[in-house]
C-alpha cells in the first residue's frame, strides 16, 4: 500500500486547527521517532526509511516498527510503507542493531492527530511541531494502491484547499534534514512522512 500523503506549512495554525477540530476529535499526542540506516547509508541512498516510533498519548504507549520503500511519486513524496506494532521497544532497537543498523537520528513531533472521512477516503491529518524547527506543518494523508495515487493525491489537495491551504504552502522539506541543520550535524538525512508526513 502506498502513503499518498502532502505536508504543508501552517501560517496560520489556530484557524487550521478549528476547522480540523469540526471534523474529529482530536488526538493529542507525543511521537519519538529514531531512524536507522545501515553502516554504508545504503537505505538512504536507495531512498528508503526504517523507523521506530514510540507514541505517548492519551490512551498509554505504543510502538510501531516502519520501513517506507522508494518513492513512487516524486512531486508529493508520497511511499509505499510497511509497518507493524511491536510490544517491546527496547528489544525492537537491540534487535536493529544487533542485526548491524547503525541509529542515524531521533526526535519528537508533538502532534494532533485526526482521522474523518473525506471524498470517500479515510484519511489521517496531523497537525505538529517538531521542537527543534521553527513553525507548524500540516500532513494530510490516505493509504491507498499504487494505481490509485495521483487520484488520492487530488483528494488530499482538496482537503487541504477546504483548510486553507495552498499549492504555494506545500513543502517536501524534511523533518530529519532541519533537526539535522539544527543540531549543527552537517549531513543530508530523509524524513519519514515527507510530505506526508511526520505519519508518519
Amino acid at each position: 500500500m502506498i502513503e499518498a500523503e502532502l505536508k504543508a506549512r501552517v501560517y496560520s495554525p489556530e484557524a487550521v486547527m478549528r476547522q480540523l477540530d469540526e471534523r474529529a476529535e482530536a488526538r493529542i499526542e507525543v511521537y519519538r521517532d529514531t531512524y536507522y540506516d545501515r553502516p554504508d547509508g545504503s537505505l538512504e541512498k536507495a531512498d528508503q526509511e526504517l523507523r521506530v516510533r514510540t507514541v505517548h498519548g492519551a490512551d498509554g504507549t505504543r510502538t510501531v516498527l516502519t520501513f517506507k520503500d522508494a518513492t513512487v511519486d516524486e512531486r508529493s513524496g508520497s511511499k509505499p510503507e510497511h509497518g507493524t506494532r511491536v510490544e517491546d521497544a527496547e528489544a525492537v532497537h537491540a534487535i536493529l542493531r544487533g542485526l548491524g543498523h547503525v541509529e542515524v537520528i531521533t526526535f519528537e513531533k508533538r502532534c494532533r492527530n485526526y482521522d474523518f472521512e473525506a471524498r470517500g477516503r479515510q484519511m489521517l491529518a496531523t497537525l505538529l511541531r517538531v521542537p527543534e524547527i521553527d513553525g507548524t506543518f500540516l500532513e494530510v494523508e490516505t493509504i491507498v494502491d499504487e494505481d490509485e495515487v495521483t487520484a488520492a493525491l487530488g483528494d488530499v489537495r482538496a482537503v487541504l484547499s477546504e483548510l486553507g491551504i495552498g499549492p504555494e504552502d506545500l513543502t517536501r522539506e524534511t523533518y530529519t534534514g532541519a533537526v539535522a541543520a539544527q543540531r549543527g550535524r552537517g549531513q543530508t538525512v530523509r524524513c519519514a512522512h515527507p510530505n506526508q508526513g511526520a505519519h508518519g
